[in-house]
């Protein structure tokens, strides 16, 4: 996979761009509220240590062209809103998956609809991806909602997964094939 690390992304209301080092503040802001990491893989950060850590393994994943992270920037002022990443990139079987986390304050405005859209085309016309797979915990209703709305077909069921701060949990497995996205496409 080529080099990633200059990569910027438009929608009309948002830039996805690598994260910074001048981000950790906000990023930190983010993850470690309860309400975002509730359906995650990791408890809340507690430290700014884990903002520098995932800007800095984002940084080496785009690098090595590994991975794709990115931070969602709201065009009219900057503010860092959330992240979307495509990683575990295989460019045998053309596969990726896509990760995600949003802002509590962005919820419900349709800014992960729209960057999952240009993150999505970017993976398969660019990138030349067959299929793009998401892992979330069954319970996250809304996250569903918004793979199904993205095209994604829920494929299956990974039970006790996770385990998160002692509590175990399932993982829905979703996935999208490039011929599915491109007929979605092409009708809207």
């Amino acid at each position: 996979m080529p080099a990633f690390d200059d990569i910027r992304l438009t929608t009309s209301r948002l830039t996805l761009r690598p994260l910074l080092d001048e981000d950790g503040g906000a990023l930190f802001a983010i993850y470690s509220d309860p309400r975002i990491m509730e359906f995650w893989s990791s408890p809340p950060w507690t430290s700014i240590t884990s903002a520098e850590e995932k800007i800095s393994r984002n940084r080496l994943g785009m690098q090595t062209g590994g991975s794709i992270g990115f931070g969602l920037f709201r065009s009219e002022d900057e503010h860092l809103l959330g992240t979307c990443d495509l990683f575990h990139l295989d460019q045998q079987c053309r596969r990726g998956e896509v990760g995600y986390g949003l802002a509590f304050e962005a919820w419900g405005q349709g800014y992960m609809q729209e960057a999952l859209q240009v993150l999505l085309g970017y993976g398969f016309k660019d990138l030349g991806l067959n299929r793009i797979e998401a892992d979330i915990d069954p319970a996250n209703l809304a996250s569903a909602k918004l793979l199904t709305r993205m095209g994604f077909t829920l494929e299956g069921l990974l039970r006790e997964r996770w385990i998160v701060g002692g509590e175990k949990s399932d993982s829905a497995m979703y996935g999208l094939l490039v011929n599915e996205w491109q007929a979605r496409t092409a009708s809207s």
